[in-house]
């Protein structure tokens, strides 16, 4: 056996398996229909890679400035002035390696040892790590099936101690798909301010609300004091593959995570960064259908896992990903996800991988087509658990 373990960090000494990392093995069965995953059956539109190929071909294949092509930049500000009638400089805007690299760079430039990050729970499971390689401490806040799984202000407030530096907000959520209004993110922001606190918000699927319509919450009063957004373009434009993102926040924060980030990826890839540029230039061709095709997804998946029995979940809100509670069942979560996979070859997430408040629940993230979801739909409706 080798003793490599014992040069490992002792920050890395017990770690377990991410739930993201597997997912259960979908070759072990060759019918195998896996709902594990967030990443869209859907190709990245042909505009997008078009644009993007004929920029590289043109000879945009060298480093960028650190912060990201300023014409990428200016982009995204032009996008949340259109939109939201939002005044963003370029200079507040940094160009990352993803969403998720985005959420570590501002981790890792606020968080001093031992500092809380609240996080309403059921969460994407990523948070926990990337809090803890920051030093920081995560401190959940469970929210449930009862309460559409949002962050009430009592419970806030009941959280926050005198080591909460930050609270992150996800909205449409992963894994639920609860969407906060504006007016309840006031009430949130209200306490936030409050306490000094900063607030991270996750703006990863913001299309993806079939209720209300997103509005970010930067577009508050004051907001921009105290808010960092971290965007991604892989859910909302379906490029999960171009591994491409942004943070907005004052120019002290993306000062520090530009130096922090030139000691890893030093720029975001060039490829990447513009076929960003084209996706939000074609915006209004390009997502009107995705938000109809997830959106019939959504339905139907619905209408489907409601006819089993044992099974409860609300209308879909918002994201691509359906939280159903299966307490009705009788068994644990991770007993039924285990019989979905063992007697219909149908893989989903155990809710418990997402914190407090997801046991008894599963995550399917609707990323297939519907013929494909009928198959599997058709598979459970067979089972015992569900009859």
């Amino acid at each position: 056996m080798s003793n490599c373990k014992k040069y490992l960090s002792d920050r890395y000494q017990s770690i377990q398996e991410s739930a993201f990392s597997g997912a259960r093995d979908e070759d072990t069965w060759e019918d195998a229909i896996n709902f594990c995953i967030g990443d869209p059956d859907i190709r990245t539109h042909e505009t997008i890679i078009q644009g993007a190929y004929e920029d590289s071909m043109a000879g945009m294949t060298n480093y960028t400035d650190p912060q990201g092509m300023l014409e990428v930049r200016q982009e995204v500000c032009n996008f949340y002035k259109e939109e939201y009638d939002v005044e963003i400089d370029p200079s507040e805007v940094l160009m990352t390696t993803s969403a998720c690299e985005a959420f570590c760079l501002v981790l890792e430039a606020v968080l001093n040892d031992g500092d809380e990050v609240l996080i309403p729970s059921p969460f994407f499971g990523v948070y926990e790590d990337q809090v803890v390689l920051s030093r920081g401490v995560p401190v959940y806040i469970p929210t449930t099936f009862e309460e559409n799984f949002e962050l009430s202000p009592e419970k806030l407030e009941e959280y926050i101690t005198d080591k909460t530096k930050v609270l992150v907000l996800n909205t449409p959520n992963n894994p639920t798909g609860a969407c906060l209004s504006i007016d309840k993110m006031k009430t949130l922001f209200d306490i936030a301010e409050k306490h000094d606190l900063l607030i991270l918000a996750d703006d990863i699927y913001t299309i993806y609300s079939f209720g209300e319509e997103f509005v970010p919450i930067m577009t508050l009063e004051k907001a921009r004091e105290r808010v960092i957004t971290v965007n991604s373009f892989s859910k909302d434009f379906v490029m999960t593959g171009w591994r491409i993102g942004n943070v907005i926040a004052n120019k002290e924060f993306i000062d520090v995570m530009c130096h922090i980030n030139n000691s890893i990826i030093f720029s975001a890839p060039t490829v990447s960064q513009r076929a960003a540029l084209h996706a939000l230039r074609n915006r209004h061709d390009i997502q009107p259908a995705l938000v109809k095709e997830f959106k019939d997804r959504m339905f139907y998946a619905y209408e489907r896992l409601k006819k089993l029995k044992g099974v409860e979940l609300e209308e879909p809100r918002g994201t691509f990903y359906l939280f159903p509670n299966v307490e009705g069942t009788g068994l644990p979560s991770e007993e039924v996800v285990r019989k979905m996979a063992e007697e219909a070859h149908v893989l989903v997430l155990d809710g418990k991988n997402f914190g407090p408040g997801g046991d008894g629940h599963l995550r399917l993230a609707v990323t297939l087509g519907i013929d494909k979801m009928k198959e599997a739909f058709d598979r459970l409706e067979k089972m015992d658990i569900f009859k």
